[in-house]
Formats: C-alpha cells, sequence, structure tokens
C-alpha cells in the first residue's frame, strides 16, 4: 500500500497527474501513510505559504435558491437573522479590523441568486472606498453575475470572485434544482474573462460518494482553480440536511489529502465547519490544506483570528496573501 502512494506521490511531483483511479485507491489507503504524502507535495509546491482570508456575510436572508444545506434559504424554517446589501461604514469597519489583525484577504459574500445592478453599483463604491482606506485584498461572492457587472467589480478594485460548484455535477442536482452547476462554470468563466481569479470548492458531508468528492476535484482541476475552499457540513435545523451525519475530523483529513493528489498546486483552504473539528482543522493543515477561512463564518461561529495565527506559526507556516 506504501508502495502505490509513494508511486503516486513521486509522479506527481514530478509533473505528472493523479488519474480518477489513483484517487479512487488513495480513498482506502491508511491515513498514516496518506497524509504525510500529501503534505509532502504541498511543501514541494507551496512551500510553507498559507492563504488566510476573512469573510463578512453582506447581505443575509431571503434567498430564491433551494440550496438544502443553506440556512439563508427561503424554502426552509431556518433561523437566520436577514438585512439588505450593507453599507460601506459597516463593510469598511470589518476589513479595517480583520487588516490589523494580520489577515492579508476579506470576501464580502451575500445571499441571493444574484445581486442586482443598483446593488452591483452599491457594492463598487464600497469596494473602492476600502480600498483606499485598507491594504486588503477584496474578493466577491455575488452570485451568478455576467461579464460587464464582473468587469464592474474588477474596475473598483476586486481581485477574486468566489462560486462554489458545491458537489460533483452528477450530485449537484440533489443538492439544488434553482439553478444548475452550469449556471454555475458559466459565470465562473465569465469571471476569469473579466480578468479575476476565482476560488471554488465545495461541501463535504452532503451525502456525496466519495467518487463525487474526486469528481468535484477534476473538475476543479479542470477549470484550473487554484483557491479551492473545503465545507464541511454543518447540518443546521430547518434545513433538509439537518439530520445528516456529520464528517469526522479523518473523514475530512482523507478529502483533503486526495485533493492535494489532484490539485498538488492549489491552496485548499478549509472553510465552513471546521469549528467543528476538536483540533480545529490542525490534523488537515499536517494533510495538505494550506488555506482557511478564519473568524465568523455566514450563519455559524468560526475561530478567532488570534487563536488560528497561533496555530499557524506553531505549525511553521507564513501567511499571504493566496
Amino acid at each position: 500500500m506504501d508502495n502505490m502512494i509513494t508511486n503516486l506521490k513521486e509522479k506527481v511531483l514530478a509533473g505528472g497527474q493523479a488519474a480518477k483511479e489513483d484517487a479512487l485507491m488513495l480513498a482506502e489507503m491508511p491515513l498514516g501513510e496518506l497524509c504525510p504524502a500529501a503534505d509532502e507535495i504541498r511543501k514541494f509546491f507551496c512551500g510553507n505559504k498559507f492563504g488566510l482570508c476573512s469573510i463578512i456575510n453582506g447581505k443575509s436572508g431571503k434567498c430564491s435558491e433551494n440550496c438544502k444545506y443553506c440556512a439563508q434559504s427561503t424554502y426552509y424554517q431556518a433561523s437566520v437573522e436577514t438585512y439588505p446589501l450593507m453599507g460601506t461604514g459597516p463593510l469598511l469597519e470589518q476589513a479595517q479590523y480583520n487588516r490589523q489583525r494580520g489577515v492579508p484577504r476579506y470576501s464580502i459574500v451575500t445571499s441571493g441568486r444574484r445581486l442586482g445592478s443598483q446593488e452591483i453599483s452599491q457594492a463598487c463604491r464600497s469596494i473602492r472606498e476600502i480600498k483606499e482606506a485598507a491594504d486588503i485584498s477584496i474578493c466577491v461572492s455575488f452570485g451568478l453575475l455576467e461579464g460587464p457587472e464582473f468587469e464592474m467589480l474588477k474596475e473598483a478594485g476586486a481581485v477574486r470572485v468566489h462560486n462554489n460548484l458545491e458537489a460533483s455535477g452528477d450530485y449537484f442536482p440533489k443538492v439544488c434544482t434553482t439553478h444548475t452547476q452550469q449556471d454555475k462554470i458559466h459565470s465562473i468563466k465569465a469571471a476569469r474573462n473579466a480578468g479575476l481569479e476565482v476560488c471554488s470548492g465545495g461541501i463535504m458531508g452532503l451525502g456525496e460518494s466519495m467518487e463525487d468528492r474526486i469528481d468535484l476535484a477534476l473538475t476543479l482541476r479542470e477549470l484550473g482553480i487554484r483557491s479551492v475552499p473545503l465545507n464541511m457540513l454543518n447540518p443546521i435545523p430547518g434545513t433538509p440536511y439537518e439530520g445528516n451525519p456529520r464528517l469526522t475530523e479523518d473523514d475530512m483529513c482523507r478529502i483533503v489529502a486526495i485533493f492535494r493528489f489532484l490539485l498538488p498546486k492549489a491552496f485548499i483552504r478549509l472553510a465552513g465547519g471546521r469549528g467543528l473539528m476538536e483540533s480545529q482543522g490542525r490534523k488537515c493543515f499536517c494533510s495538505g490544506a494550506n488555506a482557511a477561512i478564519t473568524g465568523d463564518m455566514l450563519t455559524t461561529s468560526g475561530i478567532t483570528i488570534q487563536q488560528d495565527l497561533e496555530m499557524l506559526k506553531e505549525l511553521g507556516y507564513e501567511v499571504a496573501d493566496a
């Protein structure tokens, strides 16, 4: 078994690609051998750089989409605060707070299928003011936008668009039916054509198989995604997935390690659900993950910036804008 892992690791380090069949075999390998090999790949391609970012829930609730994991959907009965798109004041205040504490990247995330034209204009004004007042990279997660809107956001100062594929192409229709994964891919390509970087990943624990997870990683590889957030489902009461069993930290270590073999140069980012892990993700950061969202999540509590900075220092990582 160790020979299979070693041979595949050497192939990846030499510039080769792991195939789907390889990844399926990795799913059966001992974690004690798989995770250190994945971490070697991470060190070889990414060094000790660690991508740390923060997010703000810039518009909350009343979402028209029926994603089964989400507390903000109007289809379900989850308890969530609702408010319209934030003005510049609170967005700027949070950006400055995060930057002063050592976080180099800040993402504004909004609920809904997409922001409307007036909201886009308002967001662009806010982004300009944040760029003038805070030395921080700005990401946006504004839904299924088109090229001209992405061009406006880039001109305002945004550098990256976040748009999760969530699951494999085959499994996505079981998660959401009000839009398709192809809608998301269309928007991702439009953002890239506008000159923006793209951040895209998925949620683990929706009921998908390991093959679905591998297929998601392969789709991300085909799209050339270099920032890959991996969320661990936090089953929220009032959503259809409230009864889903939680994945274990070992489950996430295996997923992270397999993603690293398939996406050797990516910044694999632990996102939502990290606070459910006993080690707050530490074991995953020794299994190939090299990025995280710090601070509060959208509708659940996260891990404080100071806690993360202390952990990363202990692990020998250097915080970077990645």
